[in-house]
Parts: C-alpha cells; structure tokens; sequence
C-alpha cells in the first residue's frame, strides 16, 4: 500500500507539470509504474535503484553506466538538450557559455532530498523532467545526481563532452574546458587530462572549484554520449585522475574494484549528502 501511495504521488507531481507545459515526449512521467515495490519509467529504468542492469546508474561490481543520462540525448533530446543548445546562441565564447551553463543549474535546481520530495530513499530524475519544471516555474528541485544529470545533457546540447563522476555516495558532472583557467584543478579521464569539476548542489559554488575532500578521493567516471537505453554489459569504470593546476602532482589512479568495490559502488546512493558549498 506505501509503495502504491509514493507511486502516485511520483505521478501526480510530475505529470502536473506536464499537462501544465505540454511537452508530452519530455518525459516518461505518465508512465511510471511499480514493480515489486522499485518504480521504473517507461523505458524500463529503475528509478529507485541505481545498482543492477536495469538501476538508473546500472552500478555494478565493476563500473557503471548512466543510462538515465541516455533518456535525453540522442532521438531522446528535448527540452533539456535544447536548453543548451540555445546557450550556443547567447554565448559564442566557449568559456562563458560553460558558465553560464554551470550558472543555470546552479541557480534554478533547488537541493532536496528524495525522501522530501518523493517520500521514498532514493528516486532520480532524467534531465528533462528538470527542464520542464524549470520552464514553468522557473526553479526545479533535486539532490547531487539530478543537478549532474542535468548539467551533463545541457553541456552535450551545447557542444561539449561531459562525463558523470561518483565517488562516497556523491556523483557530479564532468565538462571537458581544457584552456579553463579557473578551475583549481584537472581531472584526467581515460588518460586524457582536461576535465573540470562541476558541482551546482552549492549556491555559492563555481565551475572548476573541487572540494577538498574529493581531491585525492576514489572517483570513477563515464563520458555520455547518445546510447541505446537498454540493458547493457557494464563496462569497467575508469579512474578519475585530479591533477592539481600550478605545477601539482596527479593522484594515482588505484584498484579499487573487485568485492571491496562492489561493496562500495552498491553503498554510494543509499546515503544521501546535503549539498555542499565549495570553500574559495
């Protein structure tokens, strides 16, 4: 019966929204539907859950793969994309435009929890479900893997490559701006340096700015790009490798797969962060 009440719930605050905007291929939200007791989208995407072949993040003992991030690209992009794309019109210039991105998510997704939101310990929502309560409220509410879901599908809309990183129960958004002079540092993925952290769960945070908790913290990271949204064989998880600006040393990437990563990665969203705010 609870998972009846928090399955409606889910839909009537998400499907208000759509009847509201009338984008009806934005979301999957009038066709949420629950199985026993885990809440799936359309697409057969576990929303509750982030582990497993068919969890958001389809986390395994070896990697993951963000296939809720796939639901807005590709044949799937609307509002969310499109809200990039349109900042390639107002910003030529590729840094301004990052930030101004960063600026967007930052200042219009308001940090909430699951459980307040939702009523339920876990439930993540696709990029265009933000988009669409932006558009009509002009302010959306999520935690750390909404606002990175978001900024990554946006930063694709606008011609860059993004990634999505996970580490100690967080996860963020990666942009790849290698000429960004204000990041505090660089994180190399797949060997290749360049990538800068960004993190919109603070209001006062900034585009480049790491934590220093997540300076030499296990970080593992997926670049997006328009895939099939469908059962897959988790790839291995590669690394996230920051390396400090001025003349610092990288952080050696480490094994940290196997049991103890299994352990790891299936414990990363069931504990819930407030949002942090990045010391300058």
């Amino acid at each position: 019966m609870n998972g009846i009440k928090v399955l409606i719930g889910l839909i009537l605050v998400l499907v208000a929204g759509l009847a509201a905007t009338g984008y009806v291929s934005a979301t999957p939200s009038a066709s949420f539907h629950e199985v026993n007791g885990e809440v799936f989208d359309e697409w057969g995407v576990c929303r509750t859950r982030a582990f497993g072949e068919d969890g958001f993040y389809q986390v395994s003992e070896i990697g993951f793969r963000p296939v809720i991030v796939f639901e807005s690209l590709g044949e799937g992009a609307d509002l969310a994309y499109n809200l990039g794309k349109q900042m390639t019109e107002k910003y030529a210039d590729r840094v301004q435009r990052a930030e101004a991105i960063f600026r967007f998510v930052r200042d219009r997704v308001s940090y909430a929890t699951d459980v307040d939101q939702f009523r339920c310990e876990e439930f993540a929502q696709n990029a265009d479900e933000l988009a669409m309560a932006i558009s009509q409220d002009g302010i959306s509410y999520g935690d750390c893997e909404d606002s990175a879901v978001l900024l990554a599908v946006m930063y694709k809309g606008a011609g860059y490559r993004s990634a999505i990183a996970i580490g100690d129960g967080h996860t963020v958004a990666l942009v790849y701006l290698p000429d960004y002079k204000r990041a505090t540092m660089f994180f190399k993925l797949g060997g290749e340096l360049g990538w800068v952290w960004a993190e919109a769960t603070g209001r006062n945070n900034s585009l480049g700015a790491v934590p220093r908790e997540f300076i030499d913290a296990r970080l593992a990271a997926y670049e997006v790009s328009a895939e099939p949204i469908v059962s897959a064989k988790i790839p291995t998880a590669l690394p996230a490798a920051a390396i400090q600006t001025g003349g610092g040393t990288s952080a050696q990437p480490f094994p940290f797969f196997g049991i103890i990563g299994l352990l790891w990665f299936m414990s990363l969203f069931r504990r819930r962060r407030r949002p942090r705010r990045t010391r300058r």
